[in-house]
């Protein structure tokens, strides 16, 4: 018992120490003027792949809502060819909130709204369709 009590205070340390600071309002806003990876490289690959936004139905009803009680939502392109029961699926990271300030800030963008989400993101890299840009998982 003794050893998973300094266990698990072990891994609180481990998260204090590498996860940084508690965050403050000014660093959420720092890191909103950051775009995604689909966004940042959407202007290096012509004609990327646009996948809509898709929104959970009913999620509300759950109790599964966005910090400003807009239902969530992911980018999902269905896999084809070799690949048809293969997804690319991007989920919006950074909701996490830990401070009310941050809380109300983050109500206000992608990372507290699907209204604020892309409507249509670029896959490209990682989530690209075309083969020369992702080989693993092209036809995924």
């Amino acid at each position: 018992m003794v050893s998973l009590k300094a266990a698990v205070l072990w891994l609180y340390a481990c998260s204090v120490v590498l996860g940084g600071s508690e965050g403050s309002f000014e660093e959420v806003r720092a890191t909103e003027k950051v775009v995604s990876f689909p966004e940042r490289n959407a202007n290096s690959t012509p004609n990327p792949l646009m996948v809509p936004l898709t929104l959970i139905q009913g999620a509300d009803l759950k109790g599964a809502v966005c910090l400003d009680g807009t239902l969530p939502g992911y980018h999902l392109h269905p896999g084809s060819g070799s690949g048809k029961h293969s997804w690319l699926i991007h989920l919006e990271g950074g909701g996490w909130c830990n401070t009310i300030r941050n809380c109300v800030f983050r109500k206000t963008t992608r990372r507290g709204s699907s209204k604020f989400m892309e409507k249509k993101l670029p896959f490209t890299g990682i989530l690209s369709n075309k083969a020369e840009e992702n080989p693993g998982s092209f036809s995924a």
